[in-house]
C-alpha cells in the first residue's frame, strides 16, 4: 500500500498547513535539480532547498490522495496508481534516486534549519528503501486503516475533497474510477499473499467484514456517498439543470461503481481471504516476520530500541502504575481490592453518560476550561481552532474510542476531535481531561496545527509526521494536566492514570504479540488483570495492536525520551531554563525523529549560555 494512503488511514493524514500550497504540475526531478545545481554552482543550502522541494512536489502527482489533503488540488481527479510489481518498482526506483541526491549535499556545509532537513531527509529515505525488503502490499487494508475507510470520509462531503464547483463533483467521479481498479489491485495483492503466505490473521478479517459491508446499499440515498447530492440543495452555485444532471451521475456512480466494488472485495474477502487467514496473530509468524518487526520498531520509535527492551520497560511502567491506582483506590475510600476497584470504575452507572449528546457536551466544556489554563505553561498557540464531532455512525463499530483529525490547509475547516460514542460504556467520565488533553490542546492539535503553521518549513516537514513524536507530545502532555491545575479530582486523576496505564499495557502486549508468540487471549487477560478496560475497548486495542505492528510502542517511548530531554536540560541549564521556551522549542520545528530533536535540543541548550 503506498504510504501516504497508509499514514492518510491511521489519523486521516496527521497534516494542514496555513494557506493552500502551490505546487507545479511540471516539477524537477532530483537528476535535473542536482544537474541546474551544478550549472548555476549553487549553495549547499540552496541544492537542499531544491532537492526537498522536488521530492515533495513529485510525491504529490504520484499520491494524489494525499496531495488532496494537504491541499495541492491539481490531481483531485486521481486516485493512487494499482498495486503491481511495476508501481512498486517505480516506487523504489523513487525513494533511490532521492537517496542519491541528498548524499550528493555536503551535510558539514550545513547548519540550522537546513542541517536539521538534511537528517530528517535522509534518515526518511533509508528508512523507506529499508521497508520494500517486506510484503506489506499484500495486506494492503485491515480494520484500523485502509482505503474501504478512509475512502467514504473522502467521499462523504465532509472531509478534505472539495465539492464547491461542477469540477469538483466531476473530480470526484474520474476519483471513484482510480479507486474502483485500485480495490481490484488490493485483491490481486492479497492472491499473491495468500500464496506466499502473508495473510491478516482470520481475527482480523472478521472485523474488515462489516466495514466492506456498510457501503453495500439498496438505493443512492443510503450511501454516504450521496452526502454531496444532498448539498446540492441548498447550493446556489449550481443551476437546476446542473443539480439535476449530477444527482443521476452521482446515483450512477453510488450503484454501478462504489457498490459493485465494495461488494466485489466484500465476496473476495469472505469467500476465499477468511478461509486462508491465518491463526496466528504476531508479525513474526510471517516469512521474514522478525525482521519486518524489527524494522516497524525502529520506523514507528526512531530510537535503537529492541522488543526485549520495550517489554521490559512497559512491565516496570506497568507495576508502576498499579500502585498509582492503588493509592486512588484508598484515597476514594473503596473497601475491596484494585481488581474490585477496576470492576467498580467499569459497572457503577454513576461513571458513566446517559447519552452521545451528553458526551460532546462535556468535552465541549472541558475544552473551555483547558484553554483558559494553557498560557501558564505555553507561550505558543495554533491559529486554527478545533471541535468536538462524535464519529460517523458507519465506521464507529471498529473505530478507535478518540480522534485527532488536522484542520484544513485553507482554514476552511477547523481541527477536529472526534469521540467515539458508540459504545457510551467506553466512554466513562473520569477520562475527559486526560483524553481532551491528548487527542486536543496541548496534544495532537497543538502539535500538529502549530507544525503545519510555521513559516520556513520545507514542505516535506510541514506535512509529514512521525508517531513518536506526534504521540509521545499527547502522552507527554498529559503529564503536564497536575502542572495545569487539572487532575484535582482523584476519579480525574485516575482517569490519568488508567489512560497511561494503557501506554504501558501496549509496550508490553504489542512486543508479546510480535516478538514473543503471544496470542490474542493472552494479550487480553493482561489488559483485564491491569487495567479497569471494558470489554470491548480491550478487544479493539488488542486487535489494533495485531492489525499495526509497532505503532502502540510510540506512545510511551515518545513520552519518555521527552520527559528525559526536559530533565536533562532543566539540571544543565539551571536557573536559564525556561519550561514555556522549552515547549515552544519541542514543537516550533515540527515533528522529527528523537535522536534529530535531541541534537537540535542540545544546540539550543548551548545557545543559552
Amino acid at each position: 500500500m503506498h504510504k501516504h494512503l497508509i499514514a492518510l488511514s491511521v489519523t486521516l493524514a496527521l497534516t494542514a498547513c496555513q494557506k493552500d500550497a502551490q505546487h507545479p504540475t511540471n516539477t524537477a526531478s532530483a537528476d535535473q535539480t542536482q544537474s541546474v545545481a551544478a550549472q548555476l554552482q549553487v549553495s549547499p543550502s540552496e541544492q537542499l532547498a531544491q532537492t526537498v522541494d522536488a521530492y515533495f512536489s513529485e510525491s504529490l502527482a504520484n499520491n494524489p490522495v494525499y496531495a488532496t489533503f494537504v491541499g495541492v488540488h491539481d490531481y483531485n481527479d486521481r486516485f493512487s496508481d494499482p498495486i503491481s510489481e511495476a508501481t512498486l518498482a517505480e516506487q523504489l526506483a523513487f525513494e533511490q534516486k532521492y537517496l542519491k541526491a541528498i548524499q550528493a549535499i555536503d551535510a558539514d556545509a550545513l547548519s540550522g534549519q537546513d542541517r536539521l532537513s538534511y537528517d530528517i531527509f535522509l534518515r526518511d529515505r533509508k528508512m523507506a528503501i529499508r521497508g520494500f525488503e517486506f510484503n506489506a502490499h499484500m495486506m494492503p487494508f485491515n480494520q484500523m486503516w485502509g482505503v474501504q475507510n478512509f475512502y467514504p470520509m473522502l467521499g462523504s462531503g465532509a472531509s478534505a475533497q472539495p465539492f464547491n464547483t461542477l469540477e469538483d463533483y466531476e473530480n470526484f467521479i474520474k476519483r471513484t474510477e482510480g479507486f474502483a481498479t485500485y480495490m481490484d489491485s488490493a485483491v490481486e495483492a492479497m492472491r499473491q499473499g495468500m500464496e506466499k503466505g502473508v495473510v491478516l490473521p482470520k481475527s482480523i478479517i472478521v472485523k474488515v467484514l462489516p466495514q466492506l459491508q456498510a457501503h453495500i446499499v439498496d438505493a443512492p440515498g443510503d450511501s454516504v456517498f450521496y452526502g454531496p447530492v444532498k448539498a446540492l440543495e441548498d447550493h446556489a452555485g449550481f443551476s437546476d439543470e446542473q443539480k439535476a444532471r449530477l444527482k443521476k451521475d452521482y446515483e450512477a456512480m453510488i450503484m454501478q461503481v462504489i457498490v459493485p466494488t465494495y461488494r466485489k472485495v466484500h465476496e473476495f474477502v469472505m469467500s476465499e481471504y477468511l478461509p486462508r487467514g491465518r491463526d496466528s496473530v504476531g508479525l513474526s509468524e510471517l516469512p521474514n516476520g522478525q525482521a519486518w518487526y524489527e524494522h516497524m520498531i525502529a520506523v514507528n520509535t526512531t530510537l535503537p530500541l529492541s522488543a526485549d527492551e520495550i517489554h521490559q520497560f512497559g512491565l516496570d511502567e506497568v507495576s508502576r502504575i498499579r500502585a498509582e491506582m492503588d493509592k486512588v483506590r484508598e484515597q476514594v475510600g473503596f473497601e475491596g481490592d484494585l481488581q474490585a476497584f477496576f470492576e467498580h470504575l467499569k459497572t457503577d452507572p454513576k461513571f458513566f453518560f446517559d447519552s452521545p449528546e451528553q458526551v460532546i457536551q462535556a468535552y465541549e466544556q472541558v475544552k473551555a476550561d483547558i484553554n483558559a489554563r494553557l498560557p501558564k505553561l505555553f507561550s505558543i498557540a495554533p491559529e486554527a481552532d478545533y471541535e468536538v464531532r462524535a464519529v460517523e455512525a458507519y465506521r464507529a463499530a471498529s473505530s478507535a474510542g478518540a480522534s485527532y483529525q488536522q484542520p484544513a490547509p485553507d482554514g476552511s475547516r477547523p481541527g477536529i476531535f472526534y469521540i467515539n460514542t458508540h459504545d457510551l460504556k467506553s466512554q466513562p467520565k473520569y477520562l475527559l481531561e486526560t483524553l481532551s488533553i491528548h487527542e486536543a490542546a496541548p496534544g495532537h492539535h497543538f502539535q500538529i496545527a502549530i507544525q503545519q503553521e510555521v513559516e520556513g518549513l520545507p514542505d516535506f516537514r510541514k506535512f509529514e509526521g512521525y508517531t513518536v513524536f506526534s504521540e509521545g507530545w499527547a502522552l507527554y502532555a498529559e503529564s503536564l494536566g497536575k502542572e495545569l491545575g487539572l487532575f484535582t479530582d482523584p476519579y480525574m486523576w485516575y482517569g490519568r492514570l488508567s489512560d497511561e496505564q494503557l501506554r504501558a499495557m501496549r509496550l508490553v502486549v504489542d512486543t508479546g504479540l510480535h516478538a514473543k508468540g503471544w496470542n490474542r487471549e493472552q494479550a487480553m487477560d493482561f489488559m483485564r488483570q491491569n487495567s479497569s478496560m471494558g470489554e470491548a475497548d480491550i478487544e479493539s486495542e488488542v486487535e489494533r495492536y495485531i492489525a499495526i505492528p509497532g505503532q502502540a510502542l510510540s506512545y510511551k517511548t515518545g513520552e519518555r525520551a521527552i520527559r528525559q530531554l526536559r530533565e536533562k536540560l532543566a539540571a544543565r541549564m539551571g536557573d536559564k531554563f525556561d519550561l514555556r521556551e522549552f515547549h515552544t522549542q519541542v514543537l516550533i520545528d515540527g515533528a522529527m525523529p528523537m535522536p534529530v530533536l535531541e541534537a537540535k535540543l542540545n544546540r539550543w541548550a548551548e545557545q543559552q549560555g
